[in-house]
């Protein structure tokens, strides 16, 4: 199982990034996936989430109407668009799987900051 995040960096507030995830080692169209963030001192949190066919989708409050996550299962890839960034959004996020267990990429830093 191979998932490799990138898209994140250093955005104004107010700004938009957009993150991927390319997976591969497994049957992506048979598993949901999520973003999860873990910011500085804290714990990691759970994101959004998507369902297999990409028709079910769950958010955090703490971003409900800001992000949106999407999925291609034609090139195994999970995205996590994100706009009206806050400082708060600062963390690093990661791409995780759930497989017979959890299984995550390295992670993409964003910053959140004028």
């Amino acid at each position: 199982v191979r998932l490799v995040e990138s898209g994140g960096g250093l955005v104004q507030p107010g700004g938009s990034l957009r993150l991927s995830c390319a997976a591969s080692g497994f049957s992506f169209i048979s598993y949901a996936m999520n973003w999860y963030r873990q910011a500085p001192g804290k714990g990691r949190e759970l994101v959004a989430a998507i369902s297999r066919t990409g028709g079910d989708t769950n958010y955090a409050d703490s971003i409900k109407g800001r992000f949106t996550i999407s999925r291609d299962n034609a090139k195994n890839t999970v995205d996590l668009q994100m706009n009206g960034l806050k400082p708060e959004d600062t963390a690093v996020y990661y791409c995780n799987v759930r497989l017979f267990g959890n299984y995550w990429g390295q992670g993409t830093q964003v910053t959140v900051s004028s």
